[in-house]
């Protein structure tokens, strides 16, 4: 009867500390988070609980499971210690990856409430994001490696890579040349203000929103849903646009192609009608000019100005569609028109010069004959 209850005494006794503790915390999170709601760490920090709870039933188990007594246990007492070892590594590894992960995003929270610059909110949210996976990375470095020093032998491994540290450095820097410059190009991005999470940026002829950042490559969502993958080593290679550098405001252009009578003078009024009843308009800036010519259309040119590019796409379309419509229902005129009347006939040149026919048709009249006599007998 004791070699059946001492077991299940040991295993259920964990359990039930297990999850008296875990229920504690919690209790203790919920008690401090409505007592400080204005730091969302508390919060944040329930979210631990389930590897805090794996951790400490590891733990116990780690050092009370030879107290169940049982003969299978006994026989395989070194591979279960072990087994437990590494999965408490692991869980703790688990546990300080999900607390970092609170406190840098309490951090972050914090400063987006406090700070209205969007830039500047961009740029650490792309900081954040980059700090986790690196904490993540080398949590999880850390922890197999001490996941391969519980095994036998490990020391003499470990003792024989260091001595060959240098050639394989070498090797693997050659190999994944294109990788560690991708991973310092995600550290120049981070920390040099480049481009960050939210922009609106134009690479390779593409427009969208950069959407996602890692330490390899950068997701740009196009405007019309697709996403756009590129290496991080592009945007320190090549040149690009960021639109949202500098500030979101942008300043856009609408040309319009029109016949030289054109009213350019009751465009200008129409267009500051158009503007005043387009939301997308900032308010900040318009003009209408002429700025070229052809011998059959003038170019005009109209300036609109917006809070951000979305914005400015739609006054863009808003004024050109407006603006060819009025055109159109108001002054035909001045649309362009492509000439189709014959040329007029040089009557002055005509009169001058007999046609063919009068110069070399002979004359077959008598009247004709008697002349060309008289003409031979002089």
């Amino acid at each position: 009867m004791e070699n059946a209850l001492r077991p299940l005494t040991v295993l259920g006794g964990s359990l039930v500390l297990t999850l008296l503790l875990g229920w504690a915390f919690d209790l203790l999170l919920r008690r401090v988070d409505r007592r400080h709601p204005e730091t969302p760490l508390w919060g944040l920090l329930r979210r631990c609980g389930l590897p805090l709870q794996v951790v400490l039933l590891t733990a116990i188990l780690r050092g009370s499971f030879k107290e169940t007594r049982w003969q299978l246990i006994e026989d395989h007492e070194a591979v279960i210690g072990h087994v437990l070892s590494l999965v408490l590594i692991g869980a703790g590894a688990w546990l300080v990856t999900r607390i970092v992960s609170a406190v840098v995003e309490s951090t972050y929270a914090r400063y987006a409430t406090s700070t209205r610059d969007p830039a500047r909110v961009r740029r650490v949210r792309t900081q954040v994001t980059l700090i986790m996976r690196i904490v993540t990375a080398i949590v999880a470095v850390v922890a197999f490696a001490s996941m391969l020093l519980t095994f036998p032998g490990m020391e003499k491994i470990g003792a024989s890579m260091l001595a060959s540290a240098g050639i394989i450095g070498i090797v693997a820097g050659v190999a994944a040349q294109s990788t560690l410059g991708n991973l310092f190009a995600g550290f120049q991005i981070a920390f040099g203000d480049m481009v960050r999470i939210g922009d609106t940026v134009v690479v390779d002829g593409e427009w969208g929103v950069v959407e996602e950042v890692t330490l390899t490559f950068l997701a740009v969502r196009t405007w019309d849903e697709r996403r756009i993958t590129m290496p991080v080593s592009y945007f320190t290679g090549k040149p690009f646009e960021n639109w949202s550098r500098g500030g979101a405001q942008m300043t856009g252009t609408v040309f319009f192609h029109l016949d030289h009578s054109a009213p350019v003078g009751l465009m200008r009024e129409k267009l500051q009608e158009i503007l005043d009843d387009c939301a997308a308009w900032d308010g900040r800036d318009s003009s209408l000019a002429v700025t070229d010519t052809t011998p059959t259309t003038i170019q005009v040119r109209a300036v609109v100005t917006a809070k951000d590019a979305d914005d400015l796409w739609t006054a863009r379309c808003v004024v050109r569609e407006r603006m060819i419509a009025w055109l159109w229902e108001k002054h035909p005129y001045a649309l362009p028109r492509v000439a189709t009347s014959p040329a007029a006939r040089d009557t002055a040149s005509t009169s001058a010069t007999p046609p063919p026919e009068e110069m070399h048709e002979p004359d077959e009249s008598p009247e004709g004959g008697a002349n060309r006599a008289r003409r031979g007998r002089g």
